[in-house]
């Protein structure tokens, strides 16, 4: 099995890896660019930032990106840090149980479109992607045996009567200069079964039923494929998903449209030689961490409320350099800004700064001075390895406003389920019963780090 974990260990480049290198290139340059690939990423570099090929060792290591690659018959695990272990041998079991840790986190995004509707496959299915197109294929099979989505489209059609618009210069030159006066173009408006939805539904299937080898998934998308069979094929991209919207009688196709738009922003596609391929599913986890804690707190913790990324504030008059802090938090008691840092900190009991960057620090100096607030809060994810979540206060004095104190607070959220990794995963077990604990773990510690005791402690 071949397991990376970003930036952290090497696996060997195999001769069945060959080529890989240039594949990737030629993918990164047919990037779509409203995808997380491109963010952050000058158009100008050619180069793939997948993965690192260390041609001198003959070695393969990880970037930035978690998820799966598949390339020859071939899988690579791109797995998060935090989970690393350089004395661990990690077992199938332990991939899917990792692999489960992600879609738990995805549950509660909101930025990363990700339905609602899930549910944990036993652990033959140890590949992250299969988890999520056996979702998608399931879901999307039992709504499409049940309802069909229809919408009105504009139609254009030769008709023996006038409905809707005439088509003046059409008629005149394509119909009544060639005596066929008793045809007559329309423009009007009809409730169609091939309309923008379903070809995205159409192509996403396409796309998934040619990568998947599960069978389970490979009989729901063919069964949807003969469903919308009157679809035309056309190629869809993630930002027509963001433009579809539902009235309330089609309401259940939210979640078809999220997967669609999770897929298409994340998977890596092109055509070849008049083929559909499909390479990979990747995420950005700094992207995942941040958007996972702000959902978190939005749903399971109704005394604070929670914006995220608030971009009204800039560090200079001019208004050239925008503050983003991840989230602003307010309570019955204060406001307060809270920064996500997808970093492995306290892991060196000997580092007097405990793996927590200055530059960090001056960020959110920054943030307290321009927001007019005293207390600012770092969130760091736990990691597998570590026995108890740190924590670390620092006071500021801003001798600009008359020495006011400015308090610095990082600490570390249990993210991570532990127990996990010592039992077997039983098949179709649901996430909200594996991470069940986890999530009363989290909600308690930040009850404890945003609420004074009086209003936590309420029962």
């Amino acid at each position: 099995m071949n397991n990376l974990f970003e930036y952290r260990n090497k696996i060997d480049l195999k001769d069945s890896f060959e080529g890989l290198e240039a594949f990737l290139d030629e993918i990164w340059n047919n990037r779509e660019k409203n995808s997380f690939y491109a963010e952050e990423e000058s158009d100008k570099i050619e180069s793939q930032r997948f993965l690192q090929f260390l041609h001198k060792s003959k070695e393969l290591k990880s970037n930035k990106y978690v998820g799966v690659i598949h390339y020859e018959g071939q899988r690579i695990n791109l797995l998060p840090k935090l989970f690393f272990d350089s004395e661990k041998e990690y077992s199938s079991n332990d991939v899917s149980q990792i692999q489960n840790h992600i879609l738990w986190w995805l549950s509660y995004c909101r930025k990363i479109k990700f339905p609602n509707y899930q549910t944990s496959l036993s652990s033959s299915k140890s590949d992250f992607f299969e988890v999520l197109i056996y979702l998608f294929s399931k879901y999307t099979r039992e709504l499409l045996n049940t309802s069909i989505y229809q919408q009105y489209e504009e139609v254009n059609n030769e008709l023996p009567f006038i409905k809707g618009r005439l088509n003046t210069n059409q008629y005149i030159n394509d119909n009544l200069s060639k005596g066929k006066w008793h045809k007559l173009s329309c423009s009007y408006d009809a409730f169609v079964l091939d309309n923008e939805f379903n070809r995205i539904i159409k192509y996403v299937t396409t796309l998934l039923f040619n990568t998947t080898s599960s069978a389970d998934s490979k009989k729901n998308l063919r069964e949807v494929l003969f469903i919308l069979d009157d679809v035309q094929d056309k190629r869809a991209n993630a930002e027509q998903c963001s433009r579809i919207s539902f009235n309330p009688m089609f309401g259940d196709f939210e979640t078809v449209r999220d997967y669609c738009q999770l897929f298409l922003s994340n998977c890596v596609s092109f055509d070849y030689k008049n083929d559909l391929k499909l390479f990979a599913f990747l995420l950005p986890m700094e992207y995942v961490f941040e958007d996972f804690i702000f959902g978190f707190i939005d749903k399971e913790l109704q005394e604070i409320s929670a914006k995220a990324q608030r971009s009204d504030i800039y560090l200079d008059e001019g208004r050239s350099f925008n503050l983003k802090p991840d989230l602003w938090l307010k309570t019955a008691e204060k406001s307060l800004i809270a920064d996500t840092k997808y970093k492995i900190v306290y892991s060196d009991d000997k580092d007097p700064k405990k793996g927590i960057s200055q530059s960090d620090l001056y960020q959110m100096l920054a943030y307290a001075i321009r927001f007019d607030v005293d207390e600012i809060i770092l969130f760091y994810p736990n990691t597998f390895k570590q026995i108890q979540e740190g924590e670390t206060e620092l006071s500021i004095k801003d001798t600009l406003a008359d020495g006011r104190e400015i308090s610095i607070k990082a600490f570390q959220l249990p993210i991570i389920n532990k127990r996990l990794f010592e039992i077997e995963l039983a098949p179709r077990t649901d996430l909200s019963e594996l991470f069940n604990h986890t999530k009363q773990e989290l909600i308690k510690k930040i009850e404890e780090i945003l609420l004074p005791k009086s209003d936590s402690s309420k029962d």
